[in-house]
């Protein structure tokens, strides 16, 4: 990892961290503050220990990208928590019948941005 790159994950981390200290549940409810609060720090400190020994520069441009969109839509819905996708079970198979590997691929691909990493964890 570059230094430049070391600093920007890092101010990202401290971005993260500031808005869990900053944080207004959107009930405005002490203790929904309280949870929501402990949900981003635990999310941050869980994704970034296991990112901590990434080495491919794709892979941590990616990884960037996930942090900084989880950011600005958790900051714009006021929702620490990653907003579902809704795609119906079998909603991307192609009229002929593909097979189930190509519809898993299909699912995949088709995950946004700042989902990526969610189902690994949870």
């Amino acid at each position: 990892m570059t230094p430049a790159t070391r600093q920007e994950v890092l101010g990202l981390y401290r971005k993260v961290l500031q808005i869990a200290k900053n944080w207004q549940s959107a009930s405005g409810q002490i203790e929904d503050t309280m949870r929501e609060k402990e949900y981003i720090r635990n999310e941050a400190r869980t994704l970034f220990r296991k990112n901590k020994n990434v080495t491919d520069p794709k892979l941590i441009k990616q990884c960037i990208e996930e942090c900084e969109a989880r950011i600005e839509i958790g900051l714009h819905y006021n929702i620490p928590y990653p907003r579902p996708i809704h795609l119906p079970p079998m909603g991307l198979a192609h009229k002929q019948g593909r097979t189930l590997r190509h519809q898993e691929k299909l699912r995949k691909i088709s995950k946004p941005i700042y989902l990526k990493s969610h189902d690994e964890i949870s």
